[in-house]
């Protein structure tokens, strides 16, 4: 029984036109063409150095301030060490492919104090909270406000 390229774009949820294009290049238009994008900027040697000198820190690199990759200092640190210039966002990708992930620090005062908090949400907050079931429904509308 034929195959249609209808029936075949259907399967594989592509669009018709891909499914005649298949059909009319054969074998050879199925094949992979590799992947898409630019290739990098880097050699396999330049990416392999980037890990370790990302390791040392930020302050071994002159930024003392904190110790805190962001993208934009990977990219001067890239620039720096091999006069390749990089976007931000290819220099995310080129962190994504080494396994590293973007990480939210988190924001705590370094004055907190864990105890004190404790006891204003144990002594403080039942007064402050309104009981389930009495909140008033709210409205989108600037000339028609909710029934009550």
């Amino acid at each position: 029984m034929p195959t249609y390229p209808q029936q075949v774009a259907k399967q594989l949820r592509v669009s018709r036109k891909s499914a005649y294009v298949w059909k009319a290049g054969g074998l050879e238009a199925l094949r992979s063409k590799g992947p898409s994008g630019s290739p990098c900027r880097l050699t396999d040697q330049q990416v392999a150095l980037v890990e370790p000198a990302l390791d040392a820190g930020p302050a071994a690199h002159g930024w003392v301030e904190d110790q805190r990759w962001t993208l934009a200092r990977v990219t001067a640190l890239i620039e720096q060490l091999f006069r390749v210039s990089y976007t931000l966002g290819g220099t995310s990708y080129l962190l994504h492919r080494l396994g590293w992930s973007p990480q939210v620090p988190q924001r705590r005062a370094a004055e907190r104090d864990e105890d004190a908090i404790a006891t204003w949400v144990k002594e403080n907050w039942p007064s402050v909270e309104r009981p389930p079931g009495t909140r008033t429904r709210g409205s989108a509308s600037r000339t028609k406000q909710a029934s009550r």
